[in-house]
Order: structure tokens, then C-alpha cells, then sequence
């Protein structure tokens, strides 16, 4: 006849529970894991952007973009219209804009000459497939409307 097993206590069952809780603490600990308890008013901390010295962008030279490589977002305005998109990722700028022949991106950087950015980079695609267009004859089409 075999014994009983006997009922586990709470202090057997409590033991290995706080062994393990432990265990994890110092395993987070050791890692570097940062806490994630929030502020009082339940809003993330944020990260503070890092202010950076702007390197120098590199200006694309096509002939046929002359006016639009180097201008600012208000000459730009002026010369195509308001953009379909005006869309800021860190220090970068991008607008787009559309016309019935192309859409144009166009890219605008700092730089270390200028107070706003400059656009230096020009990309050109047909809406209707996205597939690539000559960037001068986008500009010049849409120039013309």
C-alpha cells in the first residue's frame, strides 16, 4: 500500500514562486531592460530629439531642373501650386505634387547656406502605373498647367 501524496502547503507552493520572480527581476536587471512604468497621467515618456550639426546634402544635377533643385518650399508653392503632400521626416522635407502627366516628389535638406531646407533631389512617376518619367519633362509639364 503506497502512501498518500501529501497536500502541498502554501509555503511549498510560495517558495518556488518567489525564486522565480527573483530570477526574473535580476535577469531585467542585468539586461538593461528599461522600466516600463508610465507617469502618473498615463501619457509615455517621450525621447527628446538629439540636435545634430546638418552634413551637407548633395544636389542633383540634371539640366531641365533648373529652378526647382535648390529652391525652398515657398518657391516651389509658387511655381507648382500647393502640394498633394507636404510631409516632414526628421529634418527632411518632401512635397508632392500632380498633374493630370506626372507626380514629382521633391526632397529638401538643410543646409549650412540656407535658413530653410533646399530641395536637392527630384523623382518623377505616371500616376497612372507608377512606373518612372523623365524628372525635366514632369517639371516642364507641370509648369505648363
Amino acid at each position: 500500500m503506497t502512501k498518500p501524496h501529501p497536500r502541498p502547503t502554501l509555503a511549498r507552493i510560495r517558495a518556488p514562486l518567489a525564486a522565480c520572480s527573483l530570477a526574473l527581476l535580476l535577469t531585467a536587471c542585468a539586461g538593461g531592460v528599461a522600466s516600463t512604468q508610465r507617469p502618473s497621467s498615463g501619457i509615455p515618456t517621450v525621447r527628446q530629439p538629439t540636435r545634430t550639426v546638418p552634413r551637407e546634402p548633395q544636389f542633383q544635377s540634371i539640366p531641365g531642373l533648373e529652378g526647382v533643385i535648390g529652391a525652398t518650399q515657398k518657391q516651389l508653392v509658387r511655381e507648382f501650386g500647393d502640394p498633394r503632400l507636404d510631409v516632414w521626416e526628421g529634418d527632411a522635407r518632401k512635397l508632392q505634387f500632380t498633374g493630370t502627366p506626372c507626380v514629382l516628389d521633391i526632397y529638401l535638406y538643410p543646409t549650412s547656406r540656407s535658413r530653410e531646407p533646399l530641395a536637392t533631389y527630384v523623382d518623377a512617376r505616371r500616376a497612372s502605373d507608377g512606373q518612372d518619367v523623365d524628372r525635366a519633362a514632369c517639371v516642364a509639364a507641370l509648369r505648363q498647367r
